[in-house]
Formats: C-alpha cells, structure tokens, sequence
C-alpha cells in the first residue's frame, strides 16, 4: 500500500498551493494594501443575506473582512473613505472574488447606476451593483433562455356583452 499524498509538487500544504494558483495580486485602496480577492468566500452570500438590514458598524466590517482581511475597513474610515468609494470598492472586489476582473471605473460605475433609482445605501452592506456585481447570472427556466411571448388568444379573457 502506497503512502497518501498530500500536496502538489513543489507544495508541501494546500495554503502554500493555493496562493500560488490565485495569484496574490495586491491593490493599495486608501493607503492600504489589500489582497485582491479570487474567491467568494463561502459564508459571504450567507452573511449579507442575514446582514441586509443591519447597519451596524461592526456587521460591515465582518463583511469587508471575509472578502479582504481583517481592520480594513477600520484602515479606511480612518483613511477618508467615503459611501460612493465604498460602495464602488466593495463592487469591485465582490467582482474580483466572483471571478470578473472588473476595473474600479467599471465598478464605479456599476454603482451610479446599480438600482436605477439614484439611491446611495452608504456602508450599509452591498447595494444591488455589487451584489450582482459579484454573482453569476441566474438563468430564468431550465433552458436558460428567455421565455416566450404568449398569444392574446391563450391570455385574454372573454369579451363580456352588455344585456341592457
């Protein structure tokens, strides 16, 4: 019986392995270097969906923390971030880490026309833009196609006759 392998050659653990495979790109944003995500980290999706409401200080940083490390968000109030570069960083990372390389002046403007409606939702969690953003398309029927027109005939309903 032969020994388990662990590893890859030339890696010794799956860390070692996985960095090398996801590039460690780095960004400075606001005076703070930053990893550039690869990945959406698992419990992210689950995490906004339970944070959506909140605008606590703290969630926030919990969300900015699973996609670029810990204190960053800290880094950057303390650096001046305001709402629209947040929302605009935010946007781009959760790109990043959903695999599109977008620009920040894509994201940006992702941001200024994301919900269609003007709103700034400031550092409350990710507006609409960063959410889809971040988020594969989902397909709307089984083929994945649009679905069709349905005839006046099938849908309309019958023309009633006054009996006065």
């Amino acid at each position: 019986m032969s020994p388990a392998r662990t590893g890859t050659p030339g890696h010794d653990t799956w860390d070692a392995f996985w960095a090398e495979v996801s590039g460690g790109r780095t960004e400075v944003i606001r005076g703070v270097e930053v990893q550039v995500p690869t990945d959406m980290p698992l419990a992210m999706e689950k995490r906004i969906d339970e944070l959506r409401e909140s605008e606590a200080e703290e969630d926030v940083a919990e969300l900015v923390a699973l996609l670029f490390g810990d204190d960053i968000l800290a880094a950057w109030i303390d650096n001046g971030m305001g709402a629209m570069e947040f929302q605009t960083v935010l946007t781009w990372g959760m790109a990043q880490a959903g695999g599109r390389d977008l620009t920040f002046a894509e994201a940006l403007e992702l941001v200024r026309s994301g919900d269609g409606e003007g709103k700034q939702t400031g550092p409350k969690g990710p507006n609409r833009a960063a959410r889809r953003a971040g988020a594969p398309a989902k397909r709307s029927a089984a083929g994945g196609g649009r679905s069709k027109r349905t005839s006046n005939g099938n849908t309309a309903s019958a023309r009633k006759t006054s009996r006065a």
